[in-house]
């Protein structure tokens, strides 16, 4: 066998193996019921520590780490480790944060930041707002998944769009018939093969010179092109880009609806500290994949047919041992299935919550809300595939933080919202719509890097040569209308809504007799004389007969 078919032979070999786990994820630790949006969308609430890191880990990082950050560092140089210091920056907000958000989404049956702003606020309109304003700005993150799958496939060989298409196909219909359980399980092996590709990377870069000539050609290279931007360190005027990038990818990224699904996922709150305690363990892989970036450039790495998101595939092609090759390709498949898989989800998770059920079902039970939730997850994914054969960005990563631009305008009433109420729901809807506007707007007049057209991009030029990142800008005028607009209502006498959340609530933890027990996954049934709230926080005590005693562990 040729070296190319052995990269391909054991490409499709892994990948039939993960499409069986995900098809059989539907019986792993299945519940008596699982019909309802809270199985099929939350994996029932009741992942332990190893499963829950692993999901996080999958979701959050995914292709965008892998391929994208990657292809940006070969192309312009230090701007694109601006992923490293916000991944870093994340952990003691998730740790804050996330914590909140689990609390009171177990005590109230929230599976979505969406609900959580309705009860918080009053207001059923902002949080159908802040749910249509996710699901949108889901849509080209999900988006940058399938352009670093095409990235794959192209370089095993398999061009077109027909490959897209039919690995799209494949997992939507694991995740339309497991739900959260098939990204769940699909973690664990992404992660092995992962660590495997970044242990070959390692091995790869010390055999061919080091970091030292790497830095040293790369260097050469950006010396020698025409763009002032670029650089192994940032020019005086990408300073202000740089910092903004920054602040508002850290904001954004646990904005995202699919940023809170693996937290809510969680049996517990101390599960849900651990995991975000350990999160800076994945930085490092983070910054790795960065440096490869460099080291392709040092390489002579060229890109297929132009396109940068290749340039991980291509190094892997030229210097990986061919069974080595097929081994990082199914890998980097698996990391950009499975965020999609849970981005859609989350999507799907908004919309059946906040939109279908509130406005033309309310009367829906679970069987149906999950039903709609599988359908509308289709939609999703098959959605971000017609917008990547639409658009062509010269950096996939202008996707995702195109998205964060949209997605920051919630910070005030989600992030703010888990720390007060103060905020008038009227003023929230006028900051949202604001930030929104300007930040569309903003990003209309940017043009592409020939310097025409528009939406060429996410950092709005200044006159003195520096850039600012939209979402800032954007999210700025968010909260001065927000916070004008309250002073303004409260001092006019304007209540605001009725506040259905109370400040324990951010304190619950398993236990709590309030909180909904969904222990399926862990006994098997609920436990006997547990107490459940259902959705609407109606509490009904369970007498289900206790099942033998199995093991908690993941």
């Amino acid at each position: 066998m040729t070296d190319r078919e052995i990269e391909v032979g054991v490409f499709l070999v892994l990948m039939g193996v993960v499409l069986v786990l995900g098809f059989g994820a539907a019986r792993w630790r299945a519940p008596a019921d699982p019909h309802s949006l809270e199985e099929w969308g939350v994996g029932g609430r009741s992942f332990g520590n190893w499963v829950t890191w692993f999901l996080i880990g999958g979701s959050m990082y995914s292709a965008y780490t892998f391929i994208a950050v990657p292809a940006l560092t070969y192309g312009v140089g230090a701007i694109g480790y601006f992923a490293v210091p916000f991944a870093i920056i994340t952990t003691p907000m998730t740790f804050l944060f996330t914590t909140r958000a689990w609390s009171v989404s177990r005590r109230h049956g929230f599976v979505t930041l969406s609900e959580f702003v309705n009860a918080r606020f009053g207001s059923p309109g902002l949080g159908a707002a802040v749910a249509v304003t996710g699901i949108v700005a889901t849509m080209p993150y999900v988006a940058v998944q399938l352009l670093a799958l095409q990235a794959v496939l192209r370089t095993v060989g398999f061009g077109g769009e027909w490959p897209l298409l039919a690995a799209v196909t494949v997992v939507s219909v694991c995740t339309f018939r497991s739900g959260l359980r098939a990204p769940a399980l699909l973690s664990v092996v992404k992660d092995v093969l992962m660590a495997w590709m970044l242990l070959t990377a390692v091995l790869m870069v010390a055999m061919y010179g080091g970091w030292d000539h790497a830095f040293q050609q790369s260097a050469e290279h950006f010396a020698a092109t025409k763009n002032p931007a670029d650089g192994l360190l940032l020019p005086p005027t990408g300073h202000l880009g740089f910092l903004t990038l920054v602040i508002g990818s850290a904001l954004a990224i646990f904005a995202y609806p699919h940023a809170l699904v693996g937290m809510l996922a969680a049996k517990d709150r101390a599960t849900v500290r651990r995991n975000a305690a350990a999160l800076p363990i994945y930085c490092m892989a983070l910054a790795l994949m960065a440096l490869l970036g460099f080291f392709a450039l040092s390489r002579g790495i060229t890109p297929v047919d132009g396109d940068l998101n290749t340039v991980v595939p291509r190094l892997i092609h030229e210097y990986f041992p061919s069974w080595s090759a097929g081994i990082a390709y199914a890998g980097l498949s698996v990391a950009a299935l499975i965020p999609a898989a849970v981005m859609s989800i989350a999507a799907a998770n908004a919309f059946t919550r906040s939109l279908f059920r509130p406005y033309l079902r309310p009367a829906a039970s679970p069987a149906v809300e999950a039903r709609v939730s599988r359908w509308v997850s289709l939609l999703v994914k098959f959605g971000a595939a017609a917008l990547i054969l639409a658009v062509d960005p010269t950096f996939s990563v202008d996707l995702q933080l195109i998205g964060g631009v949209i997605i920051l305008q919630t910070i005030p009433a989600v992030f703010v919202g888990l720390l007060t109420g103060w905020f008038h729901r009227a003023a929230l809807l006028a900051g949202l719509f604001t930030g929104l506007g300007v930040g569309v707007w903003m990003l209309y007049d940017i043009p592409k890097v020939d310097g025409t057209g528009h939406f060429g991009g996410s950092s709005w030029p200044l006159d003195n040569g520096s850039s600012v990142y939209v979402g800032i800008v954007a999210l700025i005028a968010n909260l001065v209308v927000t916070v004008a607009g309250t002073l303004i209502l409260r001092a006019v006498g304007n209540a605001g809504g009725v506040d259905a959340t109370h400040p324990d609530d951010y304190l619950a933890d398993a236990g709590d007799a309030k909180l909904k027990r969904l222990d399926g996954l862990i006994d098997g049934l609920p436990r006997r004389g547990a107490v459940t709230v259902d959705g609407r926080g109606e509490h009904t005590p369970s007498h289900a007969p206790r099942p033998p005693v199995r093991s908690a562990r993941d």
